[in-house]
């Protein structure tokens, strides 16, 4: 049963008080038409508890914004969204259109730093985010006293005489809750064995992320990755006010999950407004994405923590290889991920959170 403005409705009951499901939740389907936007297909879920999120099958079926009660949970950039016909592959021309976001994904066969592997030369974190989707369903339905909301679709990313890989994708919600879920299935279909980078580059933004705000992980390590990180490392989980020339600092985390498997991280503020605090978590399990990212930019207008669970660091594919840590997907092969992304609307579930991963690290 959905749990509404502090009470609880079964289907019967809520379905007797209004005229459409649209009234209090749902989603919607529709395409951006403005400037170098236009084309790219997008769709808005309403949950009914005031969590807000829009996916764009148009883009990988990536989620560009999110919000609580009117509250921005994600950090967008000044690109806004771009439409998929202007992607430029070469070196960092990825980000001529990284809108920022909830979640952008990088991969599926390339993530992390522009590089030259094995005589390819490979541009910055991939081109999923790039594809638009195709046999995109999104609908939402009562199972039982549950409303259940989704977006489904595959993104194809392939070349003649090479790769053929496909993401199965649907995000899920449910009336009431203030939570999305992930599920990913990412299948070779090829004949041969291809590289399998993927990393979630989840984007936390102002007033979640603030001068009084932190990163709260069951990190056992983390480990800077260049010179910029080593500055004030031992303070990677705390964040200060937009600074000037800041120079973005990337920590590779070791974290350590639950009885389950599961790893819970979360940026939080809590001291948002009058003591109440404010943030979200990503939850996920290890055996899936046994590595962990995190990009600290705290510059002016880039203002922005990002929670990025992988399965790759991001120096590139070559090093990746260089390494003997570079995973593949074996012809005919799939890899599952699972995630889970919600809001901490209050100190409370702040507090009880903390309290978990404090105890994961004992």
């Amino acid at each position: 049963m959905a749990v509404l403005y502090g009470k609880e409705y079964s289907k019967k009951e809520l379905m007797a008080k209004i005229g459409d499901i649209s009234q209090i939740a749902g989603v919607r389907l529709y395409q951006l038409s403005d400037g170098n936007q236009k084309g790219t297909d997008a769709v808005d879920f309403r949950t009914g508890s005031g969590f807000a999120f829009t996916v764009l099958p148009g883009r990988g079926l990536d989620i560009s914004y999110a919000e609580f009660n009117g509250q921005p949970l994600c950090w967008r950039s000044h690109t806004g969204e771009i439409g998929p016909a202007f992607y430029e592959p070469a070196g960092l021309g990825w980000l001529r259109g990284f809108y920022g976001g909830l979640l952008v994904t990088c991969g599926m066969t390339n993530a992390g730093s522009p590089c030259v592997d094995e005589g390819k030369e490979l541009g910055l974190h991939g081109r999923m985010s790039y594809i638009p989707a195709k046999n995109v369903w999104a609908d939402g339905e009562w199972q039982e006293d549950d409303y259940i909301m989704w977006v489904q679709g595959k993104v194809h990313e392939a070349v003649m005489f090479g790769d053929n890989v496909i993401l199965t994708r649907k995000i899920l919600a449910k009336m009431g809750e203030s939570k999305l879920y992930i599920h990913d299935m990412v299948e070779n279909r090829g004949y041969e064995s291809i590289p399998h980078m993927y990393l979630y580059h989840i984007n936390g933004g102002f007033p979640v992320v603030d001068e009084n705000s932190v990163m709260l992980s069951p990190t056992k390590t983390a480990i800077p990755r260049d010179a910029d990180a080593e500055v004030d490392s031992e303070n990677y989980f705390k964040f200060q006010t937009p600074t000037p020339e800041f120079s973005e600092r990337v920590y590779y985390h070791d974290m350590v999950p639950d009885s389950e498997g599961y790893v819970y991280s979360a940026l939080v503020n809590k001291q948002f407004r009058q003591g109440q605090g404010f943030g979200f978590y990503v939850k996920y399990l290890k055996s899936q994405l046994p590595k962990f990212v995190q990009w600290k930019m705290n510059g002016v207008g880039t203002y922005v923590i990002g929670m990025e669970p992988s399965n790759c660091w991001v120096e590139g594919r070559d090093k990746e290889r260089d390494r003997g840590t570079l995973q593949f997907l074996e012809a005919g092969e799939k890899r599952e991920y699972n995630l889970e992304i919600g809001v901490l609307e209050s100190n409370e579930m702040i507090d009880d959170l903390e309290s978990k991963i404090k105890e994961q690290l004992k």
